[in-house]
């Protein structure tokens, strides 16, 4: 795998993920804009114009000094083509690893849109040489730990940031 990995869109039973734009921005500010939405995710909504510009500089990908690839992708129901949450991966391209993560808007959750949309994340990253996972979920999120879960992580009883470190069997930090 190299820095120059080409995102792509992927597609599950109901879902449809297409690589972030800016012009994402507008559709996933009413399904993002939600304090309720950050309780464990940490932050705070943001203003329509500052969620523009960090799906600007997402979309533009990690700088050239980092050697990870930024990965991001809006997720739509198939059906009726509302915007549900956002999907993610942080590439360590050198070590075959990625840091995922998940977002569904709170109107979509309990509805099984984020372990789809994770299950759909992992066979794209397998699809493109990435072999271990991680992800960084606060102990009271119960959904996202559900998520983790299904995906076959495992806790790890690490913590960066209140947040516990689940990883793929097998994974270690220092591989």
């Amino acid at each position: 795998m190299t820095q120059s990995i080409s995102l792509s869109p992927f597609s599950t039973a109901r879902l449809d993920a297409e690589p972030l734009t800016p012009g994402h921005a507008d559709e996933a500010f009413t399904v993002l804009n939600s304090t309720e939405l950050h309780r464990y995710i940490g932050g705070e909504p943001l203003a329509h114009d500052a969620l523009t510009a960090r799906y600007e500089r997402l979309a533009a990908g990690s700088p050239a000094e980092i050697s990870d690839v930024w990965a991001n992708w809006l997720l739509r129901v198939r059906e009726g083509g509302h915007v549900v949450g956002t999907v993610q991966a942080t590439i360590s391209v050198d070590e075959g690893t990625a840091a995922i993560a998940w977002v569904v808007g709170v109107d979509f959750q309990r509805r099984g849109f984020a372990s789809e949309a994770a299950r759909g994340l992992v066979g794209w990253l397998h699809a493109h040489g990435v072999t271990r996972l991680e992800a960084f979920i606060h102990p009271e999120n119960l959904g996202s730990n559900g998520v983790a879960r299904a995906l076959g992580l495992e806790r790890t009883g690490v913590f960066e940031d209140g947040e516990e470190i689940w990883r793929s069997p097998g994974f270690s930090a220092a591989q």
